[in-house]
């Protein structure tokens, strides 16, 4: 028998039982075997697979919450790196910023700014701009992101490193594991460029995630280069 204290509990509070799924599976348990083998609770069946529905749309509603969390993360990252991208007066200063408060923002280890050129990369000019700049030969950005396949280049390609990274990251090249690449147009008559990401974790940039924001990034950087250019 039940304490009737522990009864009247029960009683004026029925709604704290039907809240407690471990209370209310114990109590279907043992209806169950009161009810004997012979007979098919039907209504028990349907009630465990709602219950199965249930906990699968918690899971992806708690899915769909933490998604939209990390996107929102992430845009506020790229705003506030696209502003301190826009700060700079001069063009020395820009493309310090990149290796310094805009990689430090977008939580990546190493930027490369890679432009094609005629001009040597030995050229003084060049050389007090820091390592941030790679210069190549004509050609070198659709061969470093194809990687000698002849596939369609996209505006942003995410993956591991590849064996020919060594020259382009230099003294991070070890530890490098994986890289954004997005190509940049400079506008007619001049050499493409590419804007160069590279994480030490090997998952960071992945071919599986989305490139919205990075495209979005790179077309502002894309507009703030021309400016300099000219």
């Amino acid at each position: 028998m039940i304490e009737q204290d522990l009864r009247d509990r029960l009683i004026s509070e029925p709604e704290k039982i039907l809240g407690d799924q471990d209370v209310m599976r114990a109590l279907i348990a043992a209806n169950e075997r009161a009810m004997g083998s012979n007979i098919v609770d039907l209504r028990g069946i349907a009630m465990e697979r709602l219950e199965t529905r249930l906990d699968r749309l918690e899971d992806t509603h708690r899915s769909v919450i933490a998604a939209a969390y990390e996107n929102l993360a992430g845009t506020n990252q790229v705003h506030r790196a696209i502003l301190q991208m826009l700060d700079p007066l001069n063009f020395e200063d820009f493309l310090r910023s990149l290796s310094t408060d805009v990689m430090q923002t977008l939580r990546v280890d190493c930027v490369r700014l890679v432009l094609e050129s005629v001009q040597s990369a030995d050229d003084p000019a060049l050389r007090k701009l820091g390592e941030v700049l790679y210069v190549a030969e004509p050609g070198f950005i659709a061969e470093y992101i194809a990687g000698g396949r002849n596939v369609s280049l996209r505006p942003v390609t995410l993956r591991q490193v590849v064996p020919q990274s060594d020259a382009l990251y230099g003294e991070r090249a070890g530890w490098i594991r994986s890289e954004a690449l997005m190509r940049l147009d400079f506008g007619k008559g001049r050499l493409p460029g590419m804007l160069v990401m590279g994480a030490e974790d090997p998952h960071q940039f992945k071919p599986t995630q989305g490139t919205d924001l990075l495209a979005f990034f790179a077309g502002v950087f894309e507009r703030t280069m021309r400016r300099w250019l000219s």
